[in-house]
């Protein structure tokens, strides 16, 4: 995807093959969208799409999961050459007043430049009123809590939060099946016809959570677990021997960090995702070089 924020990254740290050119700023990885969809690479249901394996085959690849329009995850790459605007998802209940799609999302820094940051909720005391005479004075960043990241942080974004990717960054972002964004502020950017950037002030104010003051990022210390909830559930592996992917009747979504990992034949490199299905007999992770670190996502059932 082609943002005026993005970069060439993505094919430096990844390899990913990028139209020349262009400043690439998201690769939609595990996709099932309108206009998006990934497609199954190789065996006996290649060039199906994610959405066509959602309708026909649900139990075999998916398990026991709730029932839904699409398969409810989005699992993307970005890469923040320079920083995204500021920004707000709405939540359930004002996504649909809204005729928008709720977004709560995980980013996890798969590469960090030195001094990057993130933008993460409000600094205390930040009230609506100030913050709306902040984007009037042109000081709405001095309202926005910032946090130092390094390669290897997380930070958990429920929708409500307000925030912004900064300039250095490239982040594996997993989230709910939505491209809903309010935009707040862009600072000051323009199309490359030169037009200004679509601001969303009216569907933004209703969105922001303006209680969430100056959140942490997800704790280093708390073992594999990066974030547990009833949208996704995310794990830290970092694979020293073979290990079963999830339980057999449940599917799991793996993207390699370092390393690289094999899987029923399925050779994965960083910056590489595969859903394993529910049904497959061979759910054993091996790692094939050292130092092998993996994100493991699942959905509770």
């Amino acid at each position: 995807m082609e943002r005026v924020w993005g970069g060439r990254r993505l094919a430096e740290l990844f390899g990913k093959h990028l139209p020349s050119g262009t400043r690439i700023g998201e690769s939609w990885e595990i996709v099932d969208r309108p206009e998006a969809q990934s497609t199954v690479r190789d065996g006996p249901w290649r060039g199906r799409t994610l959405h066509e394996l959602w309708q026909n085959h649900r139990a075999e690849v998916f398990g026991a999961i709730a029932d839904a329009p699409r398969f409810p995850l989005l699992v993307k790459l970005l890469d923040a050459q320079t920083i995204l605007s500021l920004q707000v998802h709405p939540p359930s209940q004002m996504a649909a007043e809204l005729e928008g799609e709720p977004k709560t999302e995980l980013w996890y820094i798969a590469h960090a430049e030195p001094a990057a940051e993130i933008y993460a909720g409000l600094k205390k005391g930040t009230s609506r009123a100030r913050l709306e005479a902040a984007l009037t004075n042109g000081t709405v960043a001095e309202e926005i809590h910032r946090l130092p990241v390094r390669t290897g942080d997380a930070m958990f974004l429920p929708s409500g939060r307000l925030h912004a990717v900064g300039a250095g960054n490239v982040i594996v972002e997993i989230q709910e099946n939505s491209d809903t964004t309010y935009r707040v502020f862009d600072w000051n950017r323009r199309e490359p016809d030169s037009l200004p950037r679509t601001l969303h002030l009216a569907e933004a104010f209703r969105s922001i959570d303006f209680a969430d003051f100056e959140p942490a990022l997800l704790p280093s210390t708390s073992g594999e677990s990066l974030v547990k909830n009833p949208l996704f559930d995310v794990e830290k592996w970092n694979l020293a021997t073979e290990r079963e992917v999830s339980p057999a009747g449940t599917f799991a979504i793996v993207g390699c960090l370092a390393g690289q990992v094999e899987c029923a034949g399925a050779e994965l490199k960083p910056g590489e995702f595969f859903l394993v299905p529910a049904a497959l007999a061979g759910r054993r992770l091996r790692p094939t070089a050292p130092e092998t670190t993996l994100l493991r996502v699942t959905i509770q059932n």
